[in-house]
């Protein structure tokens, strides 16, 4: 599978930092893999999956599968939930803890560094925190209201929710803050660069999950 992704062609020719740097997510395959994207990541993919005798079909793949264009929203409620829960929830889960460890490697690598993100690790710590529990109400508590077809109380659960939406997105401003907008230092290494990547692509992602659930989802529901 030897196509484009991102706009740049022949992915096996890019080299690990590279992709790293410009893929959210795909340090986590990289990890999964045993793959040294930091001090080994001039090697290209293909070199990387030759030397650790890897499938590099099925390395593009699961970075492709990081790239896959969106789909179209639902338009009824239910299917819209099963969405958001496939499409956010799942995604911020697995996405955080890997942000996280990205964190702490820069933070502790670079500390001596006036720019170093001081405090981002414990930001994501919170952030992590709370929109696990924000998740997990909306699943065992509001959705299950929602697929029953809701009830005249379900306005307080929501209401609940936008306000807990208003909070993380003062989290992310936080984190943007900390980050310096994400924007890492021309001298930047790889995994500097990939935690920027990833912390852009969740805060889009996470804007997007709040903007389907406030703006579309619990209007549904007169609330």
């Amino acid at each position: 599978m030897h196509d484009s992704l991102d706009g740049n062609s022949n992915l096996a020719a890019r080299t690990l930092g590279e992709i790293a740097a410009t893929l959210p997510g795909a340090t986590a395959v990289f990890r999964r893999h045993k793959l040294d994207f930091c001090g080994g990541g001039t090697a290209s993919l293909a070199e990387a999956a030759t030397l650790k005798n890897l499938d590099l079909d099925g390395l593009e793949s699961e970075l492709a599968a990081l790239a896959a264009p969106e789909q179209a929203i639902p338009e009824e409620p239910e299917a819209l939930i099963d969405r958001i829960v496939e499409r956010y929830h799942q995604v911020h889960r697995r996405e955080l803890p890997e942000l996280l460890l990205l964190a702490r490697h820069v933070e502790h690598i670079h500390a001596a560094r006036p720019d170093v993100p001081a405090g981002l690790a414990a930001a994501l710590a919170d952030m992590a925190n709370e929109l696990g529990a924000h998740m997990q109400k909306e699943e065992q508590i509001l959705f299950p209201m929602m697929r029953r077809g809701g009830n005249p109380m379900i306005v307080h659960p929501i209401g609940v929710m936008r306000q807990e939406h208003t909070e993380h997105g003062g989290r992310l401003s936080n984190l943007a803050a900390l980050a310096h907008g994400f924007e890492p230092p021309a001298d930047a290494c790889d995994t500097w660069r990939a935690l920027y990547a990833g912390l852009r692509k969740l805060s889009d992602d996470l804007m997007e999950h709040i903007h389907l659930e406030n703006d579309i989802l619990f209007p549904h529901f007169n609330a």
